[in-house]
């Protein structure tokens, strides 16, 4: 076989292979041909004066169109990739001296300084996970997810959506979604609302930055729990908040402990307090009602998971305990559904709702109503609800599973939370040193390990915050196994 006709089967064989490995994406079959062979001639792959293979051949070995090679090719020549050759086809097209690659650039002297409030952001990013692997906290069961029902809705809404969604919207969210939201929050929350208090959101992040930019100055104090969830830190960081933080106990939030200044906000997760997993207590509930009224504050309860208890029914709200309470409600779709929905809302007092509509329309827009009416349908339907229903089972297996692997640890003296409620387990650590050998080796056995120390705003005690609900029995088996065996190894130490 000739160098030319080897050179042909070559190109030939790599974009039989470039097609089937990139067949899902959106691009025309056209535009999937052209863009490996006009690559490979700018990085000299391709020499000057290379022929191509005809079309009619390429057309035969890859399965497709002669038009559709033939408007590759013709693009490249539009380009002047490529010239014909009288009688003898395409060649690559002479392009001289092909650019040679800039070298390294050399390293500033100084980088540009952040912000002060840059910086003190960057501080608060320390328990971001960094994929979706053993234990990363919050990441719900996506293998669970029903997408191809989700994908249907999306469709269908997509197809049947009027023009007007497509243009800025200032409604605070789709009617549709809020009337299905207000119908399943008073049912299953006990949450005292109508569909006008709901304000769509594009996930909880999004609503504090919003009650923070509405309802506090900066140096307002902000009563936070300790150990608290750093998306919350961070937002009140970043607005010049004041945050002074509440222990946790047994029964949650002591606002008895708390000193100082008068709170603005007062930031709770009282069905399952986050880290920690705690139920605030009735009576520290009403503490907090009254403390909220008393300084004329404002209370931020968010309820990021109360859908999974395991041991008795989710608990009634704190917002509807008291007509007129001074709360807001901030809700999710990240934990129920899937985090890259992006969807959020605040149930609002009657007094903020029209502020914090405009304010929303104003500084962030609205967008993604056909999203919105897909997931109106999806709970209207029934569908939400046995989707919880069926995590809600799920999860209690993955947190037995997570128990069993690290059963000869506990037997030990390792110490586990009550896990009654929520997606993760705290584990309870001797020293900050062995928190820190634990989280470096676990990167190392592709573990993740969220410090609990890192969750305090003060001194912070030792421990890990172990997410089990978005890893299926292989991985926590492993993974769990693995924590178990080098916690033993540390303590035997």
């Amino acid at each position: 076989m000739t160098i030319e006709r080897r050179r042909s089967e070559w190109i030939v064989e790599a974009l039989a292979l470039r097609l089937n490995q990139h067949r899902d994406e959106p691009a025309t079959l056209a535009q999937r041909l052209y863009t490996p062979l006009r690559g490979w001639i700018q990085q000299g792959e391709l020499t000057a004066g290379e022929a191509l293979p005809s079309s009619r051949r390429l057309a035969r070995a890859l399965g497709i169109g002669r038009n559709t090679v033939l408007t590759a090719m013709e693009r490249l020549a539009a380009e002047g990739f490529v010239v014909a050759r009288q009688g003898a086809g395409l060649s690559v097209a002479d392009l001289g001296p092909l650019p040679v690659a800039p070298a390294p650039r050399a390293a500033m002297v100084e980088a540009p300084p952040l912000s002060g409030r840059g910086q003190r952001l960057l501080d608060f990013c320390a328990t971001l996970s960094g994929g979706h692997r053993a234990f990363a906290p919050g990441v719900p069961a996506l293998d669970l997810f029903p997408r191809e029902r989700w994908q249907r809705l999306l469709r269908r809404h997509q197809q049947r959506s009027p023009t007007d969604w497509f243009d800025y919207r200032s409604q605070g969210g789709l009617p549709a979604l809020k009337s299905a939201l207000c119908d399943y929050l008073r049912l299953s929350r006990s949450v005292r609302c109508h569909p006008e208090q709901i304000l769509i959101t594009q996930g909880a992040q999004q609503g504090f930055e919003l009650i923070t930019r509405l309802l506090a100055d900066a140096g307002d104090t902000a009563w936070i729990e300790e150990p608290g969830y750093g998306g919350a830190q961070a937002c009140f960081a970043m607005a010049g908040l004041a945050m002074q933080p509440i222990p946790v106990d047994a029964a949650g939030i002591d606002p008895e402990q708390a000193a100082g200044p008068p709170p603005r906000l007062i930031y709770v997760t009282p069905s399952h307090q986050y880290p920690l997993g705690v139920t605030l207590s009735l009576n520290r509930r009403l503490a907090l009602l009254k403390t909220a009224e008393r300084h004329r504050a404002w209370l931020i309860e968010d309820d990021y998971d109360s859908e999974f208890r395991y041991t008795s029914a989710p608990l009634a709200s704190l917002q509807g305990l008291a007509e007129g309470a001074p709360v807001i409600y901030v809700g999710t779709f990240s934990k129920v559904l899937y985090p890259g929905l992006r969807l959020g809302y605040l149930v609002l007092p009657e007094p903020l709702v029209e502020v914090f509509r405009r304010a929303s329309a104003r500084l962030h827009r609205e967008g993604q109503y056909v999203v919105q009416a897909a997931l109106a349908e999806f709970i209207e339907a029934g569908h939400f609800a046995r989707h919880v229903a069926r995590m809600k089972s799920a999860y209690r297996q993955r947190q037995a599973w997570l128990r069993q692997a690290l059963a000869p640890a506990v037997a030990q003296g390792l110490e586990l939370s009550s896990g009654h409620a929520g997606m993760h387990l705290v584990a309870r650590l001797a020293s900050l040193e062995q928190e820190q050998r634990l989280v470096d080796t676990g990167h190392a056995a592709e573990v993740a390990l969220s410090p609990l120390s890192r969750y305090y705003l003060g001194p912070g005690r030792p421990g890990l915050v172990l997410g089990y609900a978005g890893s299926d029995e292989g991985e926590i088996a492993r993974a769990g196994g693995w924590l178990s065996r080098a916690w033993l190894d540390l303590r035997s130490r």
